[in-house]
């Protein structure tokens, strides 16, 4: 547990995958400082041990979309995460195989073998990924163009509205395509997402981020805990990274989310490590307790929502 006034200094005792982003995102290292510290990512700490358990095959526990959470999809999440740094030879060769294994409709993809239809939240996963590692391929364009193409009216996403028809956008989805079209701007993608982010940052903020738009109330509780790695998963953290990485206006229809981030703090200034989703994980980064990852999250959130 860090003394009071360090917490920065406990941040940087950590993980490399923190230390970089701790530089970057609350130290405002130079840009070459930076990079060194994420090049780590790779060759020691969480990111090398990821990398480490790479069948020969370029998946990861023999699956491209299950077992969660260690299947070759959510590896590479969490390895997209941690920030190991685009053109790393392993994580690409895991993102073909994604690419490959898909099964394609129309510029929408499915890998998980009970969906028969395109999915929209792994559509967006994939994305991301590619954006993410720097992957060149022909498909990714299209598959852009039909993530576009499923917004709905109130500007979010909904992975169940090919499926039952829903009009209505879902958190979790919507988050994750905000999330695909981001990282694919950010990567020089040139299909225009802009306004289609707009529309679905708009959608967040009908809903003050979290809470129901036509009662106002909590939408679902667990929104309110931010378990590291989120998985598929929308928490009100997730939702105002979002917004920051996107350099978003701090929109005062986010206050309330943001109160529920400072209420969580710890009388020693970090942000305990929560309970992650059910299923296997590789191995688990934090114990119960005081949380680097939680910490680093909040502190850049709160950051630029204080900054004028």
């Amino acid at each position: 547990m860090p003394e009071a006034g360090s917490v920065t200094g406990w941040l940087m005792a950590g993980d490399p995958a923190i230390r970089w982003q701790v530089l970057r995102d609350l130290l405002d290292a130079p840009s070459d400082v930076v990079e060194a510290e994420r090049g780590r990512v790779a060759s020691s700490g969480w990111g090398a041990r990821l990398l480490a358990l790479q069948d020969g095959d370029g998946l990861w526990s023999g699956g491209l979309y299950s077992p969660k959470w260690t299947s070759t999809t959510y590896t590479l999440l969490q390895l997209h995460w941690l920030g190991l740094p685009a053109g790393d030879d392993r994580a690409l060769a895991g993102c073909r195989r994604l690419w490959d294994g898909a099964r394609w409709f129309g510029g929408g993809l499915t890998l998980a073998k009970t969906v028969r239809q395109p999915e929209t939240c792994i559509t967006a996963m994939l994305v991301l990924l590619a954006a993410s590692f720097g992957l060149c391929d022909d498909r990714v364009a299209p598959a852009v163009g039909w993530l576009l193409g499923e917004q709905l009216a109130d500007g979010g996403w909904n992975c169940r509205t090919i499926r039952t028809g829903s009009s209505h956008g879902s958190f979790h989805t919507s988050i994750s395509v905000l999330d695909a079209l981001l990282e694919y701007q950010r990567g020089g993608g040139m299909v225009p997402v802009a306004d289609a982010m707009a529309r679905g940052r708009a959608f967040f903020l009908a809903h003050h981020l979290y809470r129901s738009h036509r009662t106002g109330q909590v939408v679902d509780r667990a929104f309110e805990r931010f378990p590291f790695p989120p998985q598929w998963h929308f928490d009100v953290l997730r939702g105002l990274e979002h917004f920051r990485a996107a350099a978003a206006s701090r929109d005062a229809r986010l206050a309330d989310a943001v109160d529920v981030l400072r209420r969580a703090r710890r009388a020693d200034g970090t942000w305990p490590v929560h309970r992650g989703y059910p299923g296997r994980t590789w191995f688990r980064m934090e114990p119960p307790g005081p949380g680097r990852w939680a910490t680093l999250r909040a502190l850049r959130v709160l950051r630029w929502w204080d900054t004028p």
